[in-house]
């Protein structure tokens, strides 16, 4: 590398010398050489000698203060300091950018044929010379200049306030934000586009007009998210008493695009997988998907927008915030219990291994070099957590008594997360002194409990112990304030009041200390307990049930998701047991005890369709990896691979029925429909290892009226390695080779293929008309998939896979760096194997690091994975 990067750290903020409190941008588009004209209205905050203004890959044109030629002005490896300014002034500054060299899609680019932006966190500096920073906002006012005829739409923020023609068939669009914002909620579209038209009338009486641009051809793919965002303006409206606060709101979609979505102020950046679906192209996942990732970017303006960060550490103060609200907004639509456990399958998963990797960090991290790096499950998923628990510890009322505190304390401001956290605490009363560790510190606490009845006393002791294992930056941990849930039954399902000192106690207890002790009284006998309900903390829970007991609240549980959480015990007691068993060389096996309580469970009448799919999901192979300081891949493979075989069989006939009695005769995304073939094609999954498995998914491939059920007999046959596979993957190709987001999903069946010759099979489809490195999208479903999802061949003895990621990473780095440090993470976690592969992982890892133009996306996390 040039230089080496360095570290920021939160503890050295200061406020901008410099506030800048207007401006005003036109931008003469053009592929190759774009002008962009920046006039700042700038006022001095506290003394210095300077202004820095953040800059890259900027060619400066020319520079005025209050309409003079400034001369005494430096450029900088990363920006422009100007010097001798007076107090307050108009900073004017031209510069040229060419958005079609800018693979790596941040700041101003070209997206096929559209011009668009992507700022957050860092990129407007690659379009003018500023301050680039979230605590400096200012009212925009944005004049956008092309060809009429190739770009007809000229969008920005806020509302449309002017336009007109010009020579030579160019037109110009003045549009005017009147909210401040940070620069990284800018946002600029130009292009030719379809667009969906609706209206939305406030609870106010406002009509808000509704817009979403797609490419050409994709109006039939944009009914959805239109139906899924005026959903969200309704819900923030009823749940949360939010309104929206311009006269319109657009949502325009993109396929080369980093991130999932982007809420810049009143005109949403998409990338085009969380817009686009219809029942020929979408499956039930994407339209979830979708209906969750507009609400998020819609709730985003509140959260995030009216009041936004003060600085990036405190990224989760907005979506950890955003999070929490878009899984009660997906919640209260659909089935509360599937989505809770479809969240906390995120956290136990790849939020944990992030937890006990190099890269830990807490949901407010303390030092950063990169900050496209934070950008992580750990500050949106566990963050959103930490939300929820305040939100158990208070209540829904005292919770929405401080969200309003909030917005009255810093409405259109730039906060920190103790300013939520304090306004929380002001409008409740509840003390979250100990509490607000959960922002520094990191890693996942282990919680192991232990009970004691006394059958003369009718006394239960419950005794909680908690513990934080040491992460790299930070050794030593205190003990968190973790609300947990609790509730006990009798042997005939019955529950027992918690009571304490003769009063009734909450179910929620406050475990405050390392060790602590709750004595329940007047327990008539002894209880089986149903322990960390609803996953009330994002912790490790170690409790030696027996099967019975699992067995028991499988069954009796008043909470589904703690149904569905002893169901994933009593998996995980034979999956640690068996891993054992098979490196001592026996094979796999599950009593027959557990067989049938999974038989209980497919065939069970009071649970609905879409539950009893995830009570007879599996843990993934990462999650099961977490459990283990060192993972034996192959041993784990064999081992799920086992239990399903050995399911499938067992239950063949019972899976048999109950696929065939919820066979649809037509489509509907209503949530009872879509979790019907969530149950439907869990059957089939398990199907496909029994002998009727391969006539099975050709029937359902060929007479599937919708790709859900496309992609399930796909998936499936993938899986199971059945003959039908490549029948199948050649025949969708055939059909799908023009679209690029439909064929994502064959990219990464591509990626996850069990054959042996997986690699092979990769490097050939990297050559698939439809597929192209440069896209965030293909490259994420076809090698991200490979790297994250097939641990087998990734993990391969041999080194291959390790060193086709060190290839890939390697040309990543010079076209989108930031799509490769997503990538690299299961590389970095090479202290988890054996030596062998140690060995070869850190050898990529050094490879990398000896680049010379090492970009810091890349440089931080593989120094972070090296020194830990």
């Amino acid at each position: 590398m040039a230089h080496t990067p360095q570290a920021k750290y939160r503890k050295n903020y200061q406020s901008p010398s410099h506030t800048i409190m207007d401006l005003e941008l036109i931008f003469d588009l053009f592929d190759t050489n774009t002008t962009v004209t920046a006039v700042s209205h700038v006022k001095q905050q506290k003394e210095s000698n300077q202004l820095v203004l953040d800059g890259e890959n900027l060619e400066l044109k020319s520079l005025k203060v209050n309409g003079i030629e400034w001369q005494d002005f430096q450029l900088l490896e990363t920006g422009l300091s100007l010097s001798s300014l007076p107090q307050e002034f108009e900073l004017e500054i031209v510069t040229l950018i060419n958005p079609e060299a800018n693979t790596a899609l941040e700041g101003l680019y070209k997206s096929g044929g559209a011009f668009c932006t992507q700022c957050e966190a860092e990129g407007f500096r690659r379009i003018t010379y500023f301050l680039d920073r979230p605590d400096v906002l200012a009212k925009y006012t944005t004049t956008v200049i092309a060809d009429k005829k190739d770009y007809p739409f000229l969008l920005s923020n806020g509302n449309r306030i002017e336009h007109g023609d010009l020579a030579e068939g160019r037109h110009w669009v003045k549009w005017q934000d009147p909210h401040p914002k940070p620069a990284y909620l800018f946002a600029l579209v130009a292009g030719d586009f379809d667009v969906l038209r609706d209206q939305y009338k406030t609870k106010s009486g406002r009509d808000v007009a509704l817009e979403i641009f797609v490419d050409k051809g994709n109006l039939d793919r944009a009914s959805h998210a239109m139906t899924s965002l005026i959903n969200a303006m309704k819900w923030d409206e009823e749940r949360f008493d939010l309104e929206y606060d311009l006269d319109i709101y657009m949502i325009v979609a993109v396929d080369f695009f980093n991130m999932g979505a982007m809420e810049n102020k009143g005109l949403n950046i998409f990338n085009s997988k969380f817009v686009l679906a219809n029942e020929k192209t979408a499956t039930d996942t994407d339209y979830l998907g979708i209906e969750a990732v507009i609400g998020h970017e819609y709730f985003h303006n509140w959260t995030g927008n009216r009041v936004t960060c003060r600085d990036w550490f405190q990224l989760s103060l907005k979506e950890g915030l955003t999070v929490f609200r878009d899984q009660e907004f997906s919640s209260d639509l659909g089935s509360r219990a599937v989505n809770r456990i479809n969240n906390v399958r995120i956290i136990r998963g790849p939020q944990f291994a992030e937890d006990a990797s190099p890269m830990s960090h807490p949901i407010r991290p303390d030092k950063v070099i990169e900050m496209n790096n934070f950008y992580t499950l750990t500050v949106y998923e566990k963050g959103s957590e930490v939300i929820r628990m305040m939100h158990t510890l208070l209540g829904e009322t005292n919770f929405q008594k401080g969200m309003k505190l909030y917005f009255e304390r810093h409405d259109g401001t730039a906060a920190t997360c103790e300013d939520f956290v304090a306004a929380v605490e002001d409008a409740s009363g509840v003390d979250l002194t100990q509490f607000r560790l959960w922002y520094s510190q990191s890693g996942t606490p282990i919680v192991s409990v232990s009970t004691e009845y006394d059958a003369q006393q009718k006394t239960y002791a419950l005794t909680v112990e908690q513990t934080t294992e040491p992460t790299h930056e930070q050794k030593e941990k205190a003990a968190l304030h973790i609300p947990f849930d609790v509730e006990l039954y009798t042997a005939h399902g019955d529950v027992i009041e918690l009571q304490c000192n003769g009063k009734r106690i909450s179910n929620v207890l406050n475990v405050t200390q390392a060790k602590q002790t709750f004595v329940f009284e007047n327990v008539p006998e002894k209880p089986i307990p149903s322990l960390l309900r609803e996953f009330s903390a994002p912790v490790k829970l170690e409790y030696d049930y027996s099967d019975d007991e699992l067995i028991f609240l499988m069954v009796n549980a008043r909470n589904e998701f703690a149904r569905w959480d002893a169901g994933q015990m009593l998996l995980a007691k034979y999956i640690r047991s068996n891993v054992f068993g098979v490196q001592s060389g026996k094979a796999a096996d599950l009593p027959e005890s557990v067989v049938d309580a999974f038989r209980g469970v497919l065939l069970s009448e009071a649970l609905e369709p879409a539950f009893i799919a995830e009570m007879l999901s599996l843990p993934s192979h990462n999650e099961v990896s977490g459990w283990y300081k060192r993972v034996d891949v192959d041993a784990i493979a064999t081992v799920l691979k086992a239990m399903k075989v050995q399911l499938a069989n067992a239950l063949q006939d019972e899976l048999n029925a109950v696929y065939h009695s919820l066979r649809q005769t037509a489509y509907s995304i209503e949530h009872s429909a879509i979790g019907e073939r969530a149950l439907r094609n869990t059957c089939l999954a398990y199907l496909a290892y029994t002998d009727q498995g391969n006539d099975l998914l050709l029937a359902q491939y060929h007479s599937a009226s919708n790709m859900t059920d496309t992609i399930a007999a796909m998936s499936a046959a993938n899986s199971a390695q059945l003959m039908c596979r490549q029948a199948l993957m050649d025949d969708y190709s055939n059909k799908w080779k023009h679209d690029g987001l439909v064929m994502d999903k064959w990219f990464a069946l591509q990626g996850t293929n069990p054959a042996p010759s997986v690699l092979d099979t990769i490097q050939q489809t990297m050559k698939h008309e439809a597929f192209s490195l440069k896209n965030p999208n293909r490259t994420r479903s076809l090698i991200g998939s490979f790297l994250s999802a097939n641990p087998v061949h990734f993990h391969a003895k041999s080194g291959e896979g390790y060193r086709f990621a060190g290839q890939i990473l390697r040309e990543l780095n010079d076209s989108n760096p930031q799509v490769a440090s997503r990538l690299i993470d299961p590389l970095l976690k090479f202290r988890l194997y054996d030596e062998a592969r140690q060995a070869m992982m850190k050898s990529e890892l050094e490879s990398l690091k000896s680049m010379e133009n090492l970009a810091r996306d890349l440089f931080e996390k593989v120094t972070k994975a090296l020194e830990s």
